[in-house]
């Protein structure tokens, strides 16, 4: 356990760095957003480039890991939808509450933190894992936040929404071009490879001292708001959801798919099932801002998920390696 900790501490030691800075006001909260676009249109794209080139094309497109990840994050968001809707939550805040319970902050701190745990072999299975969440997961909990608008268009102007939003997004493409790259076995040209290099070394500490400062800035907005205190069972149960029953549901699904004799090899069950026990993606409450949700409540179910992961994730760890 005590090696497992010596490889976790310093992750979430960054993210804790990142969430006393912004709430010490040694980082501007203006200075965030700077940050934040950093590491999503230049330092993580240059990660996830990196691995798509050196990983094999088999691992890239693995079946295997695609459906179970895919039928797991449909299952999650269906119940938690279904337990969270009430007098006081809707869908739009259900569907967001669903997406944070759905997916896991595999971007800014799982690639790093599994790559370090588990060898570059980990990065096949968490791209696909990616894929998964970005396109379809995330655009399905947009369009379901939109069922109880007034405007009869609301879905279908959620889903343009959202496909224009993944269009724009960095990251598929970047694992798209790595892909190519690794079929086509291309080589950047050295300046540029090592140009590349440096902005992927980047991506890992800033992206997690981004995160904690993200975390800091949406608790502080919701106060300077005044928002109402948001009751304990509104946001509790769904960060339990997202660090308990999700790693658990992927472990039984992938299990038995593996009984089954479905192409799903063990280690790459492995990486899903860490993946899983990850805190919530924190993006999520940028686009919970956007789409008029209550970011109150994604904001604390963001934060307990993330402070309760050095626990939970390390706890993971050693029970599956």
């Amino acid at each position: 356990m005590l090696s497992i900790l010596l490889v976790t501490f310093p992750f979430f030691a960054l993210v804790l760095a990142g969430y006393i800075a912004a709430r010490q006001r040694m980082l501007p909260l203006e200075a965030i957003a700077g940050l934040n676009g950093f590491v999503l249109f230049f330092a993580l794209p240059c990660m996830l480039y990196r691995f798509g080139a050196t990983t094999p094309i088999a691992q890239l497109l693995d079946a295997g890991v695609f459906f179970t990840w895919l039928l797991c994050a449909l299952v999650i968001v269906a119940f938690t939808v279904t337990i969270s809707l009430n007098a006081r939550i809707g869908w739009n805040d259900g569907a967001f509450g669903a997406l944070v319970a759905a997916f896991p902050n595999t971007g800014f701190m799982g690639v790093p933190l599994l790559v370090a745990l588990l060898g570059p072999r980990a990065a096949g299975p968490i791209i696909v894992t990616i894929m998964v969440d970005m396109v379809i997961t995330t655009s399905l909990c947009i369009a379901l936040s939109r069922l109880d608008s007034a405007d009869e268009h609301g879905v279908a102007h959620a889903a343009q929404n959202a496909l224009k939003g993944m269009l724009v997004n960095p990251l598929p493409w970047s694992i798209l071009l790595g892909a190519l790259a690794s079929v086509f076995s291309f080589e950047l040209p050295g300046p540029v490879l090592k140009t590349v290099g440096l902005l992927a070394d980047a991506a890992s500490p800033v992206a997690l001292f981004t995160i904690g400062a993200v975390l800091a800035r949406s608790q502080m907005r919701a106060a300077l708001h005044d928002h109402p205190a948001v009751p304990l069972i509104d946001y509790l149960p769904v960060a339990a959801i997202k660090l308990l029953l999700h790693p658990l549901l992927v472990l039984l699904v992938g299990a038995t798919a593996v009984a089954l004799g479905a192409p799903l090899d063990r280690f790459a069950l492995t990486v899903m099932v860490l993946i899983a026990a990850l805190p919530s993606a924190s993006n999520v409450s940028l686009l919970a801002e956007r789409f008029g949700a209550d970011n109150g409540r994604i904001a604390r179910i963001i934060l307990v998920s993330t402070a309760a992961a050095f626990v939970t994730f390390s706890g993971a760890v050693a029970l599956m390696t």
